[in-house]
């Protein structure tokens, strides 16, 4: 499977998405905002990645406002919150066959388009 859950008015993912060339590999796009990510999908990546909170964003803007940064957070909390609101998830989510790449930074980035040159 290769599929990538983006936010389209994001300037990052729209960049990541033209770097990596996805749109010349047969990739399935899915909008956060239109759709978000459904519980089995976000336990898949959360088991991948250890925790459900390695994949919550706490740069998203509501993080603060909702004075989230102040509590104590636990797993249930992180998977309630981004099952709840897509600006929760760090973003990308890009599934590559069996591996799963979350965020922006370089070596994700790095890794994600090695496993697309295999």
């Amino acid at each position: 499977m290769k599929k990538i859950y983006y936010l389209s008015t994001c300037s990052t993912c729209q960049k990541i998405i033209h770097d990596l060339d996805l749109r010349n590999k047969e990739f399935e796009f899915q909008d956060i905002k239109e759709t978000n990510i459904d519980e089995k999908t976000l336990n898949m990546v959360a088991n991948y990645h250890g925790s459900f909170e390695a994949i919550f964003s706490k740069r998203a803007q509501k993080y603060r406002s909702m004075g989230l940064n102040e509590m104590k957070l636990s797993e249930s909390d992180y998977k309630k919150w981004m099952l709840e609101e897509y600006t929760f998830l760090k973003r990308p989510f890009i599934i590559i066959d069996d591996e799963i790449f979350v965020g922006n930074s370089k070596k994700t980035l790095e890794d994600a388009a090695k496993a697309l040159a295999n």
